[in-house]
């Protein structure tokens, strides 16, 4: 996974410089419209499966290496934005492999996860998806893909809590040489750097 590795103390000849992003921007050229296409029809599958709550099925999208990941991010000058996210190690609201989303998941099946039962009832929505080539593929093995959408998801739980996220998803995809497309990792970037609902039990 590509982070941003600069300190305050590493801070380069020049300044930050007005560049400087929170954001890493995308290498790499974009894929065909058909590809493209099939993309957003998986992420709005994935949608839909969260909306439905269907867990179990949703994790089916992740490969087993996943790395699913959510920084926290701090208020920062307009220089010094490449410093405003967490980095890995740090404080994270999600870092996950497959197998710790897996036992969240099962917590919620058990009935013990309180802030999950009665249920939230969310709605996802996925826009603004790009997707680009990542490398050369390898000969035999799956082909990578960078990918980024942008999401909003509106949760609502008992009568008056009400939760709004927005953020970004940046994905490695795997299509494997059966055809299979896979997410293989994924950073999570909320645009609010302080979480006001009670709790984070949202997958995104």
């Amino acid at each position: 996974m590509t982070h941003i590795a600069v300190t305050e103390d590493d801070e380069p000849a020049g300044g930050f410089g007005p560049a400087a992003e929170a954001e890493q921007r995308l290498d790499g050229t974009l894929v065909d419209a058909a590809f493209g296409y099939r993309v957003e029809q998986f992420y709005f599958h994935e949608a839909e499966l969260l909306d439905e709550g269907r867990y179990s099925d949703w994790l089916e999208v992740f490969d087993d290496d996943l790395h699913y990941w959510l920084p926290t991010r701090s208020n920062r000058t307009r220089r010094q934005q490449a410093l405003a996210v967490s980095r890995p190690g740090e404080a994270a609201f999600y870092d996950e492999t497959k197998d710790s989303l897996a036992w969240r998941i099962r917590r919620y099946d058990s009935g013990m996860a309180w802030s999950e039962d009665p249920p939230s009832r969310t709605r996802h929505l996925i826009s603004n998806v790009s997707v680009r080539h990542k490398g050369e593929p390898e000969v035999a093995g799956p082909r990578e893909f960078t990918a980024r959408s942008a999401f909003l998801v509106y949760r609502s739980r008992l009568e008056r809590e009400v939760d709004l996220y927005a953020g970004s998803r940046t994905d490695v995809l795997r299509l494997h040489p059966d055809g299979e497309l896979r997410v293989a990792e994924r950073t999570i970037l909320l645009e609010s750097n302080v979480l006001l609902a009670k709790n984070i039990s949202t997958f995104f």
